[in-house]
């Protein structure tokens, strides 16, 4: 057994990744000290110039793992330009890495309002006043943008901007990485076809 209790059962006994992935990310929600959900996402732009930027994972589940943004934003012109994107978690405190990609769909309507209303208030608010990746002439235009909105949304409940919205990355190959001595590490690759096809399970050379 490893130190982080990872043992080459939990390779062998998965047929499939995301209840490896799931099973991992439990581990990391007792041992990261900051936020175990946060992931490097990583896009392309029109012009096949990649982007990288932190992001948290809201939601997994057998059709892929969603993260919620405004489509405005850098990232997310990227990603509806090109309808593909990529993830990297790292729980250093497992020395663990968990890297996907594949094609990305845009979440219902009704995920996106059912996740939108349990944000903070606050957050919503946000949704509204910040214009995502452009140019902010400065500090005091934000606030006051902020205090727009609040004003207009002082009563009741704050509607889901038709820009924010969430996107499923639905993964083709999702490699799980395990730090071991000497740099022999573990590297399982599942891998299939398609997002609906049956997955491969492969082991990597370190």
């Amino acid at each position: 057994m490893s130190e982080s209790g990872l043992t080459t059962s939990d390779f062998t006994e998965e047929h499939e990744p995301f209840a490896l992935f799931g099973k991992w990310l439990k581990e990391a929600e007792t041992s990261e000290l900051n936020d175990p959900t946060a992931v490097a996402l990583a896009t392309v732009d029109d012009h096949g110039m990649p982007n990288v930027r932190m992001v948290l994972l809201k939601g997994y589940d057998a059709q892929g793992f969603v993260f919620y943004t405004n489509f405005e934003s850098q990232k997310g012109r990227e990603i509806l330009g090109q309808k593909k994107a990529a993830m990297c978690f790292h729980w250093k405190s497992l020395r663990r890495q968990v890297r996907l990609r594949g094609e990305v769909e845009v979440v219902t309507d009704a995920e996106a309002d059912a996740y939108y209303a349990t944000r903070p208030r606050g957050s919503r608010i946000g949704a509204w006043a910040s214009k995502q990746s452009r140019p902010l002439e400065g500090r005091f235009a934000l606030e006051k943008a902020v205090a727009e909105f609040t004003a207009r949304y002082a009563i009741g409940e704050i509607p889901r901007p038709a820009h924010w919205s969430g996107f499923r990355i639905k993964p083709v190959s999702i490699e799980f990485w395990h730090d071991r001595p000497f740099r022999l590490h573990d590297r399982i690759e599942f891998r299939r076809p398609s997002p609906e096809g049956a997955w491969e399970k492969v082991r990597m050379y370190p």
